[in-house]
């Protein structure tokens, strides 16, 4: 089979799952009845498109930022500022707050790209360490509201009450199901976005930086403005998330920059397989399910997700999808051996 043969196979198996997961978006709502478990998918939507970025990030150009909460965050409360303090609409705001987050991830890549490996996790990590403790150390009176006084940040309690998304005057009792379609059109903006990205020629550049930096370089490749190209690529719709988040919940506080936020988005990532289309999103699904279902085994619960964590590390090293992709390459090889044996056995025509 040629690479060409392959490479059709796979771009049509994509658009068969991308198909079946358009019809079951759109099935969903009509056999959901509950707020709750429609609320929790509209969260797991916002944990896929952070997660499928910071993939982007580190699975296809091996950058390994641990700036990726930040980014959400910045992209979130630009969003939320813009709206408390201008009276802005917030769809109106939502397309500043994801510019801004792509000119923070530049800031941030400027200052950290030129690093490799382990030093820019250090450095990325400690810029959304800075960022969480700039926020909640903010205690200066910046403007009244009202008798009270508020910070410039919001302080330890953030921002709320700056606007919505408009679906709960349109919709009124279904503006959940309003704001699902949304958060579910950006996800699905956002990985087709990606899928380009990474079939197109810059991001055969990225890969290649990833498997063979040294090659890659020698071919012509710059290092540093590739992965800043990438940086201010997953930094776009990871910021476009964090407003639609703050706009969803009408609030954003600190909380999205807790270590145990980023270290689900790895998890998820980690799980699903690094470096695969589909991972992020299976790897949601598997831990976003196995949280809610051990939502009753309270201090068990921790301890549960790092079991599954830890047994698909081992068991597992390249995710869910990478062992089902072998899984099926496997059962295709096995398929075809009777007919290529019988193919070889069979005697040639008189004429050959």
């Amino acid at each position: 089979m040629t690479t060409k043969t392959k490479a059709s196979g796979a771009i049509r198996t994509d658009l068969i799952i991308s198909l079946l997961l358009l019809v079951a978006a759109v099935a969903l709502p009509f056999f959901i009845d509950s707020r709750y478990v429609l609320g929790q998918v509209v969260l797991a939507l916002f944990y896929a498109i952070i997660a499928s970025q910071w993939n982007l990030l580190f699975g296809f150009a091996g950058i390994f930022s641990l700036a990726q909460m930040a980014i959400y965050a910045f992209g979130g409360y630009v969003t939320a500022m813009i709206c408390f303090y201008f009276g802005w609409n917030i769809w109106v705001a939502l397309v500043p707050g994801a510019l801004a987050a792509v000119i923070f991830s530049l800031i941030i890549g400027l200052a950290c790209l030129r690093s490799t490996g382990v030093y820019v996790a250090l450095l990325t990590l400690a810029i959304t360490q800075t960022m969480y403790l700039l926020i909640v150390t903010d205690t200066e009176c910046f403007t009244m509201v009202g008798s009270i006084c508020r910070q410039f940040t919001g302080g330890a309690v953030g921002f709320a009450r700056f606007g919505d998304l408009g679906t709960r005057a349109l919709l009124k009792g279904q503006w959940l199901v309003g704001n699902y379609a949304i958060v579910a059109t950006l996800f699905a903006l956002t990985m087709i976005f990606t899928y380009a990205v990474v079939k197109s020629p810059i991001g055969l550049a990225f890969r290649a930086l990833k498997d063979n930096p040294a090659y890659a370089v020698a071919r012509g490749v710059n290092r540093f403005q590739a992965q800043l190209l990438v940086f201010g690529i997953s930094a776009f719709f990871t910021g476009l998330a964090g407003g639609l988040y703050a706009a969803h919940f009408q609030a954003i506080g600190p909380g999205v920059l807790s270590m145990s936020q980023l270290m689900f988005i790895i998890a998820i990532v980690v799980v699903g397989g690094v470096g695969t289309f589909w991972g992020p999103l299976v790897g949601t699904v598997v831990l976003v399910g196995a949280d809610e279902l051990m939502r009753e085994a309270g201090e068990f619960r921790t301890l549960g997700l790092g079991i599954i964590i830890a047994l698909s590390i081992i068991l597992m090293p390249k995710g869910l999808v990478g062992r089902l992709t072998d899984l099926a390459r496997w059962l295709k090889r096995h398929s075809a051996a009777p007919e290529q044996a019988a193919l070889k056995g069979k005697p040639a025509h008189a004429g050959e």
